[in-house]
């Protein structure tokens, strides 16, 4: 008698890499949420639809409302694989041109968006002229008063380095920042450019609004509101209400992961 060995059906798996890039103005933020459109939802949707089943994607991290991004990550798996170069043409087609897909790539299964993620870069970009440029409304914050870009600079070094950057976390008993609050800023470069300046960070990890809340409290050091001899203070009391006001979202941008 001839014996059969029935193995089960295996499915391949494909995993791949999106480089995404938008204008955060009018959207509330990365994440799927039920009362605001997300840049999140509209890919899942668009994909989906040109491969005709539910596809999730993973970011490597939210960004909030009127937040901008060059450079985010997002990674989603499927049981075929698929043709890049008609994905990315057919997904930039169906979104909104304030949304574009800038490469896709397979990437190893383990490959994962947030936790493979080694560091990020963030830019923070501050309009310092006197009179408001109607160009950079939702592109750069026009800051209100006099900003001293040497003492900008000499406090922004502050920050740099592995501290605990509670106070300056909004929800900083919730989350990631409740479990583990310890990160390292390898950098905070303050770069003029025309019309103010671009505060670049990058680091081994942020904080929720950790970026935006640093810019405050440099603002607030430059308007005479902190001194900038408080900073290790405040970094010592763990406490967000010693440290200064959150900038302002449209300066913000997500600028490029590191894996």
């Amino acid at each position: 008698m001839q014996l059969y060995c029935i193995l089960p059906l295996v499915m391949a798996s494909y995993k791949y890499k999106m480089t995404i890039a938008y204008d955060g103005t009018h959207y509330g933020g990365w994440q799927v949420q039920p009362n605001a459109p997300s840049i999140q939802a509209l890919i899942e949707h668009a994909l989906g639809v040109i491969l005709r089943l539910p596809i999730p994607i993973i970011g490597s991290g939210r960004t909030d409302a009127g937040v901008h991004a060059l450079g985010q990550i997002a990674h989603f798996v499927t049981d075929n694989p698929i043709d890049i170069s008609k994905t990315i043409a057919s997904l930039n087609g169906m979104l909104s041109d304030e949304i574009r897909i800038l490469e896709i790539i397979e990437v190893p299964l383990n490959f994962h968006a947030r936790y493979s993620a080694l560091s990020k870069t963030y830019h923070y970009r501050l309009h310092l002229k006197k009179i408001p440029d109607p160009f950079n409304k939702h592109y750069a914050y026009h800051v209100p008063h006099p900003v001293d870009v040497d003492l900008l600079k000499e406090a922004a070094s502050q920050f740099i380095g592995v501290h605990d950057f509670t106070s300056f976390a909004n929800e900083a008993s919730r989350g990631t920042a409740a479990k583990d609050a310890m990160r390292t800023l390898h950098r905070l470069d303050i770069v003029e450019e025309p019309g103010g300046v671009r505060l670049e960070f990058e680091g081994d990890g942020f904080l929720y609004k950790m970026v935006r809340n640093i810019v405050g409290t440099l603002l607030d050091i430059c308007a005479g509101k902190i001194d900038k001899e408080q900073i290790p203070k405040i970094f010592s009391k763990k406490d967000r209400r010693l440290a200064g006001r959150t900038a302002p979202p449209h300066g913000l941008y997500l600028v490029a992961v590191k894996y």
